[in-house]
């Protein structure tokens, strides 16, 4: 088996730049206030990307991948992110056999 060395060094370099974006993420959020503002915002964080990953899904799937996008919405306002992602994809499967 060979291997392309173009292809083996971008797949090295996209390695390399998701760990420092990771540990970069790491680094600059000891320079966030702990209490107030900034703990309110890190709280926020996992909602805001749980709803980024299904945003797109709302708009280019049906009427049941629709309504389970606002139960996960609900949920995610109210209880812990896990919870959330339970009710979301137990509530698509559930709208998906009564809707079609």
């Amino acid at each position: 088996m060979n291997i392309d060395p173009a292809t083996f060094l971008a797949i090295v370099a996209m390695a390399v730049i998701t760990w420092l974006t990771r540990v970069s993420g790491l680094w600059l959020v000891r320079f966030v206030p702990k209490g107030g503002r900034g703990a309110a915002a890190l709280e926020a964080v996992p909602a805001a990307v749980l709803m980024s990953v299904i945003a797109p899904m709302v708009f280019m799937t049906g009427v049941p991948e629709s309504l389970a996008a606002a139960i996960t919405l609900l949920v995610a306002l109210r209880l812990p992110l896990i919870a959330a992602v339970f009710a979301g994809v137990g509530s698509v499967v559930m709208l998906r056999m009564l809707l079609g």
